[in-house]
């Protein structure tokens, strides 16, 4: 996802000067007891090398790259610090020049100049939180524990700004005047808004408590994320005696091989493989426990953290006039309240808990009496189960899901969706591994924007799948429009010497949901960096991602691309119908750790400030929670609190938002079954309609209103729980 606001403006090129320089003055000034001619002189030469420093940083500069890219190879971790600070000075002079115009507040002088402000510093935040996402190391995070509080400060600093206020809201009063097309009228109306939900309105004593909140907000959000990469990567288990791998297939252990031995790490790709296929009963309890008890104890212990994360956050929400964090999140959710979404988890946490129960007593029956079934043999047993049911090993899939195959099967279906293609092109990128794809429109050929790939886990890289922004969108007068540069990231594992890449059906899903989130951003038609391309609330967002994951597993789809790596036959329909037979198979834990994860987050966030207060041990109210809803001690959440990334690893992130990805199932759901209705998973005018109201539109309107655009019709909950395979309230099963 992008930055907002502010930190969305348009690649204006700092301008260079001395101005900023009186920090380099001797203390006391001409009172110091140094010659004054040598003191002036130093300073001249400290001044002039300070701004040669900044005239030869890369990340100032105007990158001639191809496509504009980040010139990654020049880019040094001393560079960033100098670089943020000069940005942030120019972004306050622009803020000045706006908020104290002398001429009278119009739409291009205050609220368009807004969204062009803090180019500079765009242009380096979003490198910046790029490379400390995929290749990391100490001294970036320590420069992250430094920079996210400036940042979080100077953003502070505009929201506060009474006179840039002041004028905001004469525009938006005059704005029905005005003469403004549909997108010019948005960008007042979530202008205005995002200054009132900061706390514009607010008196001065509150304006500085949540400036406070937030500057402590950003450290500690930045000290979680790096306690859970550090507790993620120091867990490795080596294995020197080949025996104890049993039930691993040869690809993986050769993936996990290092010399004489095997590594075992927690990150999710190997810990979900290694749980489902090992055979070794005393390895899966030590894989389990380690990873579920990442960042609980120690120096990366996030217990601490995440409490006083919890408590700021409700603090900050009664100072802003809420009765909570979710209250406060989720006002223009579409959900709306806590309740709504509290009720509509619970709709389907019921059904999916007794399912999982079923679950777990055939797998007790698979077992007999030789052990009790724990939560450490779901994995293993589930996929047991799957074979003894359906005849059907997962396992067998993956000689058809070569990753360039894959990748070529979401080339095509962009390509007959959208009308759009995607090249390779040669581009260099922050890691030898990294690919890029120039996006065009089929018909005319015009560049929509650059799609770059970086597939592979490493230790240098944080864990799961994201999209994320190197440039946003922006086309503010059609001469000098700019295209987004956008990112997909998986963490699949590294195949050893010269073996293909091979993906279980799971991670191909989630390929073609990045890649969702990738085209969301992509394709966009809206002009301003504010809400153009992936915008729009939490629990809609994730539509764009999800209603591609459909299209990876229709038979159609599969018969074009998934193709057997050595071969190249297509993968057998007798295969498919299996494959589909099956894919409710432990629907029940899935939608039970799912669901846990996301009432976790949202009793942490429906504490009132008081409330949050009183909490003193982290995992002891986790459990609290879990046991009220029922939960079996056999299903662990996704994530306990400590290492919920989602919701405690950034500012806002996910918080009060993790029921979004089951939220939005209710919209994918709902609009492939418009497809499946129209017999054609290609209709053309359910496309056009689905890239118009939906992948182009960014924030354009209300999310409801953006989906009845696309669909018709208001969604329902029930192709939802037919899919899943959970009774409806029509009767039956789906």
């Amino acid at each position: 996802m992008t930055a907002k606001k502010y930190l969305l403006g348009g690649a204006a090129a700092l301008a260079l000067t001395l101005a900023g320089c009186d920090i380099v003055r001797a203390p006391g000034g001409d009172s110091a007891s140094t010659d004054t001619a040598t003191t002036e002189s130093t300073e001249v030469e400290t001044a002039s090398a300070d701004a040669d420093a900044l005239a030869s940083n890369p990340l100032l500069q105007d990158w001639d790259t191809p496509y504009g890219v980040p010139p990654f190879a020049e880019i040094q971790d001393e560079h960033f610090m100098p670089a943020v600070e000069a940005a942030i000075a120019e972004l306050e002079a622009e803020i000045d020049a706006i908020a104290n115009n002398p001429d009278a507040p119009t739409f291009e002088n205050t609220i368009v100049a807004l969204d062009k402000a803090g180019g500079s510093l765009t242009k380096v935040s979003l490198v910046f939180s790029n490379i400390t996402g995929t290749d990391t190391n100490e001294t970036l995070q320590g420069l992250a524990t430094e920079i996210w509080p400036k940042v979080t400060a100077v953003g502070d600093s505009i929201s506060f700004n009474a006179a840039l206020f002041e004028r905001v809201s004469a525009v938006r009063d005059a704005a029905p005047t005005l003469g403004l097309d549909e997108q010019d009228l948005r960008l007042v109306e979530l202008t205005y808004r995002g200054f009132e939900r900061a706390g514009a309105t607010q008196s001065a004593d509150v304006k500085e408590k949540v400036a406070a909140i937030n500057e402590e907000l950003s450290g500690l959000t930045t000290q979680f994320s790096q306690n859970l990469l550090a507790s993620t990567k120091a867990f490795k288990l080596e294995i020197t005696d080949e025996a104890e791998l049993a039930g691993l297939s040869d690809s993986f252990k050769a993936a996990l091989q290092d010399g004489d031995k095997w590594i075992l790490t927690v990150d999710r790709s190997v810990y979900e493989t290694f749980m489902a296929q090992s055979e070794n009963r005393d390895l899966r309890q030590q894989m389990f426990d380690g990873y579920r008890l990442r960042a609980t104890e120690g120096d990366t212990d996030n217990g601490p953290l995440l409490i006083k994360i919890a408590q700021l956050r409700a603090e900050k929400a009664e100072l802003l006039g809420y009765a909570s964090h979710a209250d406060y999140i989720l006002e223009y959710n579409m959900a709306r309240t806590p309740q709504t979404v509290e009720d509509f988890l619970v709709r389907v946490w019921e059904p999916g808990l007794a399912q999982a129960k079923v679950e777990r007593d055939e797998m007790q029956a698979l077992i007999g009496d030789e052990f009790t079934f724990a939560g450490h043999d779901w994995w293993h047993y589930s996929e047991k189960v799957r074979q003894e049911k359906y005849n059907f090993d997962g396992n067998v899939l993956k000689p058809y899901f070569e990753l360039s195959a894959v990748r070529a099967g979401a080339w095509s279906m962009a390509e007959r969706l959208f009308d759009i293609t995607l090249e390779d092109v040669d581009v260099e990128g922050w890691n030898p591994v990294v690919t890029a794809y120039d996006v065009k429109d089929k018909a005319t050929g015009e560049h929509l924007g650059l799609f770059m790939m970086d597939m592979y886990a490493r230790d240098s890289k944080r864990g799961g799948a994201w999209m994320s922004t190197y440039r946003p969108s922006t086309n503010y007068d059609d001469a000098d429009e700019v295209r987004p540069i956008i990112t997909n990231n998986l963490n699949l594992i590294t195949p050893a010497g010269d073996d293909p890449t091979l993906m279980n059906f799971s991670e191909v899903e989630t390929f073609f949901h990045e890649f969702g989130h990738g085209l969301h951003g992509l394709i966009t038609q809206i002009k301003y960096s504010e809400f153009s391309g992936v915008d729009g609330p939490r629990d809609y967002t994730e539509f764009p991602a999800q209603i591609l994951e459909h299209w990876a597993g229709e038979p159609e789809m599969l018969a074009e691309y998934a193709l057997h790596y050595e071969t190249g036959e297509p993968i057998p329909i007798e295969l498919i119908e299996k494959m589909r037979e099956a894919s409710n198979h432990n629907q029940g834990f899935r939608t039970t750790e799912f669901i846990a994860a996301s009432l976790l987050d949202l009793a942490w966030h429906r504490l009132s400030h008081e409330e949050a207060l009183a909490i003193t041990d982290a995992r002891a109210f986790e459990k609290e929670v879990l046991e009220g809803y029922g939960l079996i001690e056999e299903i662990e959440p996704r994530y306990r609190s400590q290492y919920f990334a989602h919701i405690f690893s950034s500012p806002v992130g996910y918080s009060s938002g993790y029921y979004a990805y089951l939220w939005s199932e209710i919209l994918d759901a709902d609009g492939f079954t418009a497809f499946q209705e129209a017999g054609d998973i290609w209709d053309p005018e359910l496309a056009a309609r689905l890239k118009k109201w939906v992948y182009e539109s960014g924030g354009l309107r209300p999310a409801d209103e953006l989906y009845r655009l696309f669909r018709g019709s208001d969604p329902t909950i029930e192709p939802l729980l037919r899919i899943r395979g959970f009774e409806t309230d029509e009767g039956g099963e789906g």
